[in-house]
């Protein structure tokens, strides 16, 4: 999984509260075997018109520089209903790595350390004054987002701290999915086989057929 430690980039104001994994990645955009080719489905019902692939411009990531955007500024309970990954699959595809917002769906919010996402959570007040900053300059002042200091620094240069769970942000740092921070432990993994194998035998020494 690639390693997140700092990213700057343009960040996109979709201030919108409770939108949904149906409005991030509608049901019809799902058939792929894949985990890419889904930033074409991203956000379809509003970025095209008339359930055509016609770009809306009016939509803000049909818009430049929006379009190249790796930061997502957004309201209450992002990505909340339904469990699908796809969403994190989608956003990530798309080229966004991180999600500001002052809530997520609890599912999503997992979601994102397992696809190399961050989602920052800041209290709402700061993540509207991110966004006005952002809108001032017409999307051109990026935004910066760093995990090592656990800081998000707004195009006026203000910084905002948030927190993060020790084992989310060092699975991100270093490029850790599930399976990899679980072989970091493989020596004491061994350790304990070796000690059970030792205590129930009768469960590993199994005859075949």
């Amino acid at each position: 999984m690639e390693r997140f430690t700092s990213l700057t980039g343009v960040a996109a104001p979709l201030m919108r509260h409770n939108v949904d994994t149906d409005a991030i990645i509608p049901g019809r955009e799902l058939m792929k075997v894949s985990k890419t080719g889904f930033a074409e489905g991203l956000f379809a019902n509003w970025r095209y018109s008339d359930g055509e692939r016609k770009e809306d411009p009016g939509f803000l990531l049909n818009r430049s520089p929006y379009r190249q955007a790796v930061i997502l500024l957004a309201g209450h309970n992002f990505a909340c209903g339904s469990s699908r990954e796809v969403a994190a699959w989608a956003l990530r595809d798309f080229g966004i790595r991180c999600v500001i917002a002052p809530s997520y769906g609890h599912i999503f919010h997992a979601n994102c350390f397992r696809n190399g996402m961050l989602p920052v959570t800041l209290p709402i007040a700061q993540v509207e004054a991110i966004a006005a900053q952002v809108e001032q300059s017409g999307g051109q002042q990026p935004v910066t987002v760093d995990l090592e200091s656990c800081t998000v620094t707004a195009p006026d240069g203000q910084r905002f701290p948030f927190t993060l769970a020790d084992l989310h942000r060092t699975a991100l740092l270093e490029g850790l999915d599930a399976i990899s921070s679980t072989l970091r432990h493989a020596d004491r993994i061994a350790a304990y086989q070796a000690r059970d194998r030792a205590r129930r035998p009768w469960v590993y020494d199994v005859p075949a057929g």
